[in-house]
């Protein structure tokens, strides 16, 4: 990122860049060094979480664009996305690029659909499953999808790509899947700049993609630099419901070779895991390998937020009675709330589940909490988790996470009206923000390891947060804030050490500055969220709001979707916990609430002629539906757009865009940790 174009719209964020020298970096890769540093660190912002048309339930998607177009497109080149009837005619573009990005497709039948897709010469090219798969006829597409999802995917028995799929009897699978994953490695050289410039970083990565009987236990694998594994180890090389041994591999295979390979997982959605991902570790070790492999969590992406649940209409949360999480949750808790064709949910699995019964540890929060009652007992606390975000998207689309601008990120399946038919709950996603020295990938998978990191809903506000107990109570002041904060304190992600004084906190924040033509939306208010254990071992949670106001009387223009009131340029202020009590274990976080918007199916209704705030708007949408009815298209599109949000447990048409930090530990003196 250049220094000069990156001061502008910091502010009082960062002290001066270019002037400063660089803090060291271990370097494990030959590379330019960064005419650009700054030891108070930069925010970059990217996407962990990319599928391609290496992904099978991409391709079966109508979606053919390649590794190469996927980098293409964060660094701000415009592509051309499948429309609703499968021809390749949307042009979309994002407005301002990324700074990283990984492509992870599923390792998962790579093999497999390569054979399927990129060499009509060879014989399982012909195979009846592969000519589905690259059918363009809506419903033959389904049948390849519900075909590969049986052979493991999201059954019970992974294993079954080598032992049933009669493709691989017709070709060498493994062999197509090194050929696969080689072109992955390839693409990421291609596109990662290594010149002293630094425009622009890419991961070699992929998803490790199990999910038995519909519930998300999937991880994308991100390597830190071009020394990877041999192979992209996947559900078939583990087993089900054994992520452990993932860990295992990724030692035997990368880390522990001595050839400078390093790695690590991101857990994904256990909004969808049915309560699976995060369980008890059964083994010192194994408690040491996910504080290890797993230091990040991705809190927000397409298929909705894991960070807490709360539903309006029973009036209570899982766990919580924090009314703002409501935000973008789907109601099933596993991956069947993805089966809804020609706007009818289609499986069973994918039934509302009752708050009561909602997973726990579905919640991040609540994982978070648990994690300090594991680690009061144990001495270890197994889930020191940073956040990030990213999109999921399956239309090879990095970042693609404006409300204004989405394009959808299921291909085939959510162009067009599809996106309001068929995906009306999903969302945009979200991005991942590290803060690094410079942009490269030692910097930035440094600072993913010690979690100095954050989860944006697709916005790009700054987010800071510090906590020591030598900062001082005007830092707001200080033109040498950030300076002042990294030398008397800890940042997101870090540890405290034990204290009798409660410590101070730097929370400060800037609104997303927008691109040319569309500024950003201003703050409304900053929280603190704070989860603790008592000696006990009971777990508690609490929400400070720390600076400005949830009553600044900010809305939308219900015609046009405009912002209406005035929030905040800028956010800071330093603040203690007035319930402190250094006998108990605590871990603390930020969340940045901007001022209400439209959410992209709002817009898009409004697009169609559908106002979702009218009083006639089930007459538009009847109109509308009788419009794409003699068009050709099948079922009733445009009902969505009328839901009273009075009357959902989640859904409204307006939503507050976030932030969220990386939490900051405190361990009482008393503790095993």
């Amino acid at each position: 990122m250049n220094c000069f174009r990156t001061a502008w719209w910091l502010g009082l964020l960062l002290t001066p860049l270019c002037s400063l020298p660089a803090q060291a970096i271990e370097r494990t890769e030959e590379r330019a060094p960064c005419d650009h540093h700054s030891p108070n660190r930069l925010p970059l912002f990217g996407d962990l979480h990319v599928h391609t048309s290496y992904s099978f339930d991409s391709y079966i998607s109508s979606q053919r664009n390649d590794p190469w177009a996927a980098y293409r497109f964060a660094k701000g080149e415009a592509t051309t996305l499948s429309d609703a009837d499968a021809g390749q005619t949307v042009i979309t573009q994002l407005r301002r690029p990324l700074d990283f990005t990984a492509v992870t497709d599923h390792a998962e039948f790579l093999g497999p659909i390569n054979l399927c897709t990129q060499d009509s010469g060879k014989l399982a090219y012909y195979f009846p499953y592969c000519a589905l798969t690259r059918s363009e006829w809506f419903i033959a597409q389904f049948l390849a999808l519900d075909y590969w999802q049986r052979l493991g995917v999201t059954g019970g028995t992974p294993g079954a790509h080598r032992d049933e799929s009669l493709v691989c009897s017709l070709a060498d699978c493994d062999a197509a899947h090194r050929e696969a994953w080689g072109r992955i490695q390839q693409a990421a050289e291609d596109h990662y700049d290594r010149s002293s410039a630094c425009r622009f970083t890419t991961f070699v990565g992929y998803e490790y993609t199990d999910a038995p009987n519909y519930k998300n236990l999937h991880r994308n694998v991100i390597f830190r630099n071009a020394k990877v594994t041999e192979t992209a180890i996947s559900t078939y090389d583990t087993g089900t419901r054994n992520f452990q041994a993932l860990w295992r591999e990724l030692r035997a295979q990368c880390t522990n070779t001595g050839s400078g390979c390093d790695v690590m997982a991101i857990p994904h959605n256990p909004n969808l895991s049915g309560g699976l991902m995060f369980p008890d570790p059964a083994s010192a070790q194994e408690a040491e390998d996910r504080r290890f492999f797993e230091p990040l969590v991705e809190l927000v992406q397409h298929k909705a937020a894991s960070e807490c649940r709360f539903d309006r209409l029973a009036g209570l949360g899982v766990d919580t009675e924090d009314e703002a999480c409501d935000f973008e949750q789907v109601v099933a808790d596993n991956l069947s709330m993805l089966g809804t064709v020609y706007g009818e949910v289609r499986a069973e699995e994918a039934a509302p589940v009752p708050i009561e019964a909602f997973g726990r540890r579905n919640m991040v929060r609540n994982v978070l909490k648990d994690g300090l009652a594991l680690g009061r007992n144990s001495g270890v606390n197994p889930f020191m988790l940073g956040f990030i975000g990213s999109t999921d998207t399956h239309s090879a689309t990095p970042g693609g996470a404006e409300e204004d601008n989405y394009t959808g990120h299921l291909g085939r399946r959510d162009a067009g009206y599809r996106n309001l038919q068929d995906h009306f709950f999903d969302n945009p996603g979200g991005l991942a923000v590290v803060w690094a020295e410079e942009n490269s990938r030692d910097a930035i998978f440094e600072a993913m390891r010690r979690r100095e990191t954050y989860a944006t809903s697709g916005t790009r506000p700054v987010l800071r947060f510090f906590a020591g107990s030598e900062l001082p109570a005007d830092l707001c002041e200080a033109d040498d804030m950030i300076e002042r904060a990294y030398a008397g304190g800890v940042p997101m992600g870090g540890e405290l050490k034990p204290a009798d004084q409660p410590p101070r906190f730097l929370v400060s924040a800037a609104k997303d500055p927008g691109s040319p033509g569309l500024p950003g939306t201003d703050l409304e208010r900053l929280q603190v969220i704070k989860g603790w254990v008592d000696v006990e071992g009971n777990t508690f949670e609490k929400v400070y709001n720390v600076a400005g106001t949830a009553d600044n009387g900010a809305w939308v223009d219900e015609q046009s979707c405009a912002l209406t009131g005035r929030g905040h340029a800028n956010l800071c202020a330093v603040w203690q916990d007035p319930d402190f009590d250094a006998s108990q274990d605590a871990f603390y976080y930020v969340r940045a609430l901007e001022n209400p918007s439209c959410r992209w199916s709002t817009r898009q209704c409004l697009a169609a002629g559908v106002n979702p705030f009218a009083e006639n708007c089930a007459t538009q949408a009847e109109t509308m539906n009788a419009v794409l009815d003699e068009a050709g298209a099948y079922g009733r599109v445009y009902d969505r757009c009328c839901l009273d949000p009075a009357q959902q447990p989640f859904y409204s048409p307006v939503i507050q865009e976030r932030a969220w930090s990386s939490p900051i530990w405190y361990p009482a003196p008393t503790s095993k940790q």
